[in-house]
């Protein structure tokens, strides 16, 4: 069994303790993700999010402190990886086969909130440059891009900014994945009008099984599998089921959910460890993947099928 998980917050998180005074690694950590899980899991390849958690920030500059706080977690990222005798950066799919081949895990690196962009296209060009492969567009709330997913029907409607368009033709351009996790519905249909590649939904569930506005409707799923882009199932348990408990059995219905709308091919793994701490989940560490892929087996899911979901249709997207 392989695996690639196109979400995580680890880096983020060693990061935050870092600044708390408190030492750990990607070699090993009191957090989800580990080179010790990868390897249980049979990690080919693991995104790390620089994580922008805007709410830390304040003021006219906050976007701009955000954009600084990106570059640091970029920076430690590399340092990780470089001191690490198991892991290897990728860039794209040729580079994570290779990383495989010789016993390497493979980090792609990836920032979640693209508001840090502040209406500058030229960033795009310089976290591509720092070997950024995917944007996350929005977080939680409104940036120079577009709007958030939200209760409130009025602003989910709402689209891209002017802006956000020209990111999507700069991504395009570039090579950059395109993700639109945590964006409104009618951010989620520009992205389909404006992106010529395929993007993903990193880490989204199934919003007719858990009708919760992070999810993804039936139509979106179906424009998933159309457009040959990837859906990640995502592990946080209030995005599995309103009570916030999360069982293997839930997980199931969503991945079955989703494979019926999007197709086997529109569907990966989005993980989101280290970027929730609350419900009740039985996957907290992502060596525990590997008991949820034996649980898919028993259903009778086809080794063809869950090698698609568990890496072959992220490798696809990569390019």
């Amino acid at each position: 069994m392989q695996m690639i998980d196109m979400h995580c917050d680890t880096i983020w998180g060693l990061t935050e303790k870092e600044k708390a005074g408190i030492s750990e690694s990607l070699t090993e950590n009191t957090l989800a993700v580990d080179v010790k899980g990868m390897r249980k899991a049979g990690s080919m390849a693991q995104f790390f999010a620089c994580f922008i958690y805007m709410k830390m920030f304040e003021g006219e500059k906050r976007w701009e402190e955000g954009f600084q706080y990106a570059k640091r977690m970029l920076k430690r990222l590399k340092e990780e990886i470089m001191q690490s005798t198991d892991m290897e950066f990728a860039y794209r799919t040729e580079d994570v086969r290779k990383n495989f081949a010789g016993g390497k895990i493979s980090a792609v690196m990836t920032i979640e909130e693209g508001g840090i962009l502040d209406n500058r296209i030229e960033r795009l060009d310089e976290f591509y440059k720092e070997g950024v492969r995917l944007v996350t567009l929005l977080w939680n709330e409104e940036n120079c891009i577009g709007y958030p997913n939200s209760k409130d029907v009025t602003l989910m409607q709402k689209g891209l900014k002017p802006f956000g368009i020209e990111c999507i033709r700069k991504m395009n351009e570039l090579g950059m994945l395109i993700d639109v996790s945590h964006m409104s519905d009618g951010g989620f249909w520009d992205v389909v009008r404006y992106s010529s590649k395929p993007f993903v939904a990193s880490h989204s569930n199934a919003r007719a099984i858990c009708a919760h506005p992070r999810n993804l409707s039936d139509k979106m799923l179906k424009a998933i599998g159309e457009s040959g882009s990837v859906a990640g199932m995502n592990l946080y348990p209030y995005f599995v089921n309103k009570e916030g408990v999360s069982t293997y059995e839930a997980l199931a219905r969503h991945v079955l959910h989703m494979v019926d709308k999007a197709g086997i091919e529109g569907v990966a793994i989005g993980t989101d460890l280290d970027g929730f701490d609350e419900g009740e989940t039985p996957i907290m560490k992502i060596g525990d993947m590997t008991e949820f892929y034996r649980y898919l087996q028993k259903k009778g899911m086809r080794e063809s099928d869950l090698r698609k979901i568990w890496y072959e249709n992220a490798l696809r997207v990569l390019l």
